[in-house]
């Protein structure tokens, strides 16, 4: 199995750690909605898990929940994200946390995805990040600002490795930038705060004592402490002992938390530990709109309900991210979401028959339709490819379906299906009403007298209760929109 390393920035083979692989990936800011393109990457993480399973891999996942420390600059400045959002909302951050934690997970559930084995909120674990702070400071690795704890990235030396620049050069590309400035106690300008003291003349709804001083902690330190409870094995009692951490197989995430959170996740524990955090740093793409990416943060972004409300089936958008490499940016349109729909919807009704075929005591091989498809989903999850090869197979059975077996064709499929996450074998036509049947054959009736005005008044009728009409030659199938 080949991956694409942004550690490395080339494919690189798969080898495991240990007996368990340990993946790792970064969870939403539970402030608003998670937008289409926040959700590309969580699929892109579940195709990663299911191609290991695929491969036979025993796994443990956990993500994060982001419920505190996210401020809305990337300087260590501005509001907590939570705190903001309950303000506007006339709620508490915890309940904004709670509302949107659910919205997400539903989410993952519609598009069927594996859910982790362990989700962790950062408010769960204010005394890991806590215990990892002081061994950084005992270490020698932090400073102390009137507004928290920070970083001192000049004294790690691997410093923006996953970048692929120095730390000279990224503070070099940093100086001047909009969103980056350096304030007057900020030693550097990629220093980032470990903790941040609550404001002296405001009480925060989200903070705790520390060994520095009320506050919270910053939103990086969260990620790694996680990180080495749960996966590295760092935390024993809730002791932490950087010396025992393990190196974790997987990390995954969007392009946009490479040079910034990554980083400070490498940083904030490879100097401690002595030894390599991630072996594998896998980065989703952006999906993009017409003008630009999307992002919430600027008040932009489809959400998953939307498309729902217009009439679309969740795995119909799962379909749609298959056309694209996880490292392509992807533009979304409604065009390529329709026709996601209409090659689903086949792979669903070819399904559905080959369960309802009587078989046949042919048997063609088709092994060489597997082999091509594993190859293609080691092949740096190439799910497009993959995705062309179930249908070169689909194809061929369609050419000749009395010679190949309707059972193993089913089997097949379904195999891939492994990978796909279509969910096709749970898939069944919905219960047409007699109504709408009627009303379509008076539609076909008035076709076949070429009243072809009359036929489409009923169309519309029929579309308007919910359902659409696909003529497929001599037939017409009736689907729910």
């Amino acid at each position: 199995m080949l991956i694409y390393n942004s550690l490395s920035h080339k494919k690189e083979e798969f080898i495991p750690v240990d007996n368990t692989v340990k993946l790792y990936s970064c969870g939403p800011t539970v402030y608003s909605y998670a937008h289409i393109g926040n959700l590309r990457t969580y699929v892109l993480t579940d195709w990663l898990k299911r191609v290991l399973i695929y491969n036979g891999y025993n796994l443990k996942h956990a993500m994060n929940i982001t419920d505190v420390g996210h401020l809305t600059s990337d300087a260590d400045s501005g509001e907590d994200k939570m705190e903001k959002a309950a303000k506007e909302q006339g709620k508490t951050a915890w309940e904004i946390a709670e509302h949107y934690a659910q919205v997400f997970f539903s989410d993952l559930k519609k598009l069927n995805t594996l859910p982790a084995d362990i989700i962790a909120k950062a408010t769960d674990h204010i005394q890991e990040d806590i215990a990892l702070i002081n061994e950084l400071e005992k270490q020698g690795f932090t400073y102390r600002t009137s507004d928290g704890i920070y970083f001192d990235t000049s004294k790690f030396k691997e410093y923006g490795v996953l970048t692929g620049l120095s730390w000279e050069q990224l503070n070099n590309s940093l100086k001047g930038g909009a969103r980056i400035e350096l304030s007057e106690e900020k030693k550097n300008i990629t220093d980032f705060s470990l903790w941040k003291f609550s404001p002296a003349n405001e009480k925060r709804q989200m903070e705790w004592p520390s060994p520095w001083g009320v506050g919270f902690p910053g939103w990086h330190i969260e990620c790694s402490a996680i990180n080495l409870k749960y996966l590295a094995d760092a935390f024993e009692n809730d002791i932490f002992y950087p010396e025992k951490a393990k190196t974790i197989d997987f990390h995954t995430g969007g392009i946009d938390l490479l040079p910034i959170h990554h980083t400070n996740e490498i940083a904030q524990v490879e100097p401690i530990t002595h030894k390599p955090f991630i072996k594998y740093w896998v980065h989703g793409e952006f999906l993009i709109i017409k003008g630009g990416r999307m992002a919430k943060s600027e008040g932009g972004g489809l959400t998953l309900s939307t498309l729902i409300e217009k009439g679309y089936d969740p795995l119909i958008y799962r379909y749609f991210l298959l056309n694209a490499h996880y490292r392509t940016k992807m533009e979304f349109d409604y065009e390529g979401l329709d026709a996601a729909n209409n090659s689903l919807s086949s792979l669903r009704e070819l399904v559905w028959n080959l369960k309802n075929k009587n078989d046949v005591s042919t048997d063609l091989d088709l092994s060489n339709y597997q082999k091509d498809f594993k190859e293609a989903v080691n092949d740096d999850l190439n799910l497009p490819k993959a995705l062309s090869i179930v249908w070169t197979a689909i194809k061929e059975y369609k050419k000749q379906p009395e010679q190949y077996s309707s059972k193993k064709t089913l089997t097949m499929i379904l195999d891939f299906d492994k990978v796909l996450g279509l969910d096709l074998d749970n898939w069944q036509p919905a219960e047409i009403p007699e109504e709408i049947k009627d009303l379509a054959e008076k539609r076909n009736q008035l076709r076949l007298e070429k009243k072809y005005a009359e036929a489409d008044e009923i169309r519309i009728q029929i579309e308007k209760m919910g359902y659409s009409l696909k003529d497929n030659g001599s037939t017409i199938d009736i689907q729910k929109i």
